[in-house]
C-alpha cells in the first residue's frame, strides 16, 4: 500500500509548514493518473496524523481528471488510465493533467497572542 508512505509524506510536509499550530483541514489535489485510492489515502491520514498538531484534522481529497493531446491529430482527450492511445489509433501523445500531486490548502489555528501590556503586568 503505497498510499501510507505518500500520506506520511504529506503529514510531515503539513506538519512543518504548520510550525506549531494546529491543523484542521489539508486539502491535496490528487491526479487520476496516480493510481492512488482515496479511501485508502484517508484511512492512512488518519493514523499517520494520530500525536501530531495535525490530529483529527480534515483531509479533503480533490481529484484531478486526466486529460492529453494527440502530437498526431491534435485531438484533446480525456484518459481515465494509463492507456495511451488516441481515437485516430496514435499512441504519440501527451499527457496535461492526471499526475498532480499537491497539497493545495491547509486551515491552521492562529498562535495565541500574548496582550500587549504582558509586559508591564509582570513588572508590577
Amino acid at each position: 500500500m503505497h498510499e501510507m508512505a505518500i500520506t506520511q509524506s504529506v503529514v510531515d510536509a503539513v506538519c512543518e509548514h504548520a510550525a506549531g499550530r494546529r491543523v484542521h483541514s489539508v486539502t491535496v489535489e490528487v491526479g487520476a493518473l496516480c493510481a492512488i485510492v482515496p479511501e485508502a489515502m484517508q484511512f492512512c491520514f488518519e493514523l499517520a496524523t494520530e500525536g501530531t498538531v495535525a490530529d483529527g484534522a480534515e483531509l479533503v481529497i480533490r481529484t484531478v481528471p486526466g486529460t492529453a493531446v494527440c502530437r498526431s491529430c491534435g485531438a484533446d482527450f480525456a484518459l481515465a488510465d494509463l492507456i495511451l492511445l488516441c481515437e485516430c489509433g496514435s499512441a504519440d501523445v501527451e499527457i496535461r493533467s492526471g499526475r498532480e500531486l499537491r497539497i493545495r490548502t491547509m486551515e491552521v489555528s492562529e498562535p495565541c497572542a500574548r496582550p500587549a501590556d504582558a509586559a508591564a503586568i509582570r513588572q508590577r
